[in-house]
């Protein structure tokens, strides 16, 4: 059995697959800090947490709503294209706010709307790149990109933090633009490993794969997931607190942290094959039955180890809701779904803040949990229904030219109805190698 280093080494060692991840790693770390260095500046600058939570607010918002269509432009007209144009805009935006130009809250919009979503473009690039006989590594592939968010939000957030106390609010915003230019710029300039453009026709029939259960559901469980985050993040402070102890809230979250950065890369390092919606039923109920004894449990070392268990099993979830996602719509969509789930989970997470802070206030930090531990079981009734969605697994196509036929017979997996892709004839598409039908991962997510 080959090292957990040495899989992720094989991995990156792939023909031009360093060259974008990397690039998108810098820039994702500049996307964990934006959100926190907006609160330093806007504190810094009106003296009031609530106006910094209301322009953090905006700027979530707008990020979350505004994705899903970066995303579906990027999937029309190509990465060198669009990401350009969102970068200049995002730099436009953040100046905006450093200079104080226009109300805080109108620039905090204008920097969410203009973020560029990193995390769906890497990962349209793995599952381009990985196609066809190498479709088994996107697991391993997927893990990395989760490896690499957790210890963005690790860092970045730290690193604001640090700025910020040391008398510079606005160092912050501006260091994360730095990467986020700089990060997506050099990912822009990559256009060897950028995902093959499709045709109109194509576009058209693919966008209904948005609509199908299988892919709705996928959104779903990451809405989940992020109530399943927002309501942690309100109920760890409120236990610390409540017990007179705010510093340890710092521990308890670098408990979880620590376990979810492990859970994922030797998830992704070990992955052995299988079905991927079972294992993500079975990731959801593990994390069921971790959470539930946060609800009554009052000890703090009991607590953090009950929260480092959970972390164990979120990083599973995450990378098998992408291995799922691209399994469940054509490659002429794929960027924009990668982005709703991101912004469902964005979503989730700020409305379960502002809802657990309320159960908090009325039944304590119990009462949080058990928000958190009632969106575990959410997922696991969305993951256990999802088992009956392996008859809709959608087959790839990665060439701009298709072929339909009356009430063509199903084929790979693939619905009747569904226009049946030709083989590859794009320069992009030779580069990749052919692969007619459906690719391993596509097979083993139809169980």
């Amino acid at each position: 059995m080959p090292s957990a280093t040495a899989n992720y080494r094989t991995l990156l060692r792939t023909s031009g697959a360093a060259a974008f991840f990397l690039p998108a790693a810098v820039g994702r770390l500049g996307i964990a800090m934006t959100g926190i260095g907006i609160v330093w500046l806007v504190h810094a600058r009106t003296g009031s947490y609530a106006a910094a939570g209301l322009v953090t607010g905006g700027f979530a918002v707008a990020d979350a709503v505004a994705g899903p269509q970066l995303g579906r432009l990027t999937d029309r007209f190509g990465q060198a294209r669009v990401l350009p144009c969102a970068l200049a805009a995002h730099a436009g935006a953040v100046t905006l706010l450093l200079v104080g130009a226009v109300p805080d809250l109108v620039a905090g919009v204008l920097v969410g709307a203009t973020l560029p979503q990193l995390s769906a473009l890497s990962a349209a690039r793995w599952s381009a790149l990985l196609s066809g006989e190498r479709a088994a590594a996107l697991p391993t592939a997927f893990a990395l990109e989760a490896l690499a968010n957790g210890v963005s939000y690790l860092t970045g957030p730290a690193l604001v933090s640090v700025l910020g106390a040391a008398g510079h609010p606005g160092a912050g915003v501006l260091l994360a633009a730095v990467l986020v230019i700089g990060g997506g710029l050099a990912l822009a300039a990559q256009r060897r490993t950028m995902p093959p453009l499709t045709g109109r026709a194509e576009r058209r029939h693919a966008g209904r794969a948005l609509l199908r259960s299988a892919f709705l559901r996928q959104v779903a469980l990451g809405l989940a997931l992020g109530v399943f985050f927002g309501a942690m993040q309100v109920s760890v402070a409120a236990y610390a607190v409540g017990r007179g102890t705010p510093d340890a809230a710092a521990l308890l979250y670098f408990a979880a942290n620590c376990t979810n950065l492990v859970g994922g890369w030797a998830y992704g390092a070990w992955f052995h094959g299988g079905s991927p919606r079972r294992r993500q039923a079975a990731a959801a109920a593990c994390l069921t039955l971790a959470s539930l004894p946060l609800t009554f449990l009052d000890a703090p070392l009991a607590v953090g180890a009950t929260l480092a268990l959970t972390g164990l099993a979120v990083p599973v979830l995450l990378i098998l809701t992408s291995v799922l996602t691209d399994s469940s719509v054509p490659r002429a969509v794929l960027t924009q779904a990668f982005t709703w789930g991101n912004s469902a989970s964005a979503a989730g997470s700020a409305g379960a803040a502002a809802v657990a802070g309320r159960v908090v206030d009325a039944g304590g930090a119990h009462g949080g949990f058990g928000v958190a531990a009632g969106a575990a079981a959410a997922m696991t009734v969305l993951a256990l229904g999802g088992l009956r969605d392996s008859s809709q697994t959608v087959p790839k196509s990665s060439a701009p030219t298709e072929t339909t036929t009356p009430n063509p017979p199903a084929t790979d997996g693939g619905p009747v109805g569904i226009p049946q892709r030709t083989a590859p004839t794009s320069v992009h598409s030779r580069r990749r190698g052919k692969h007619n039908g459906s690719s391993a991962a596509e097979r083993s997510a139809a169980d």
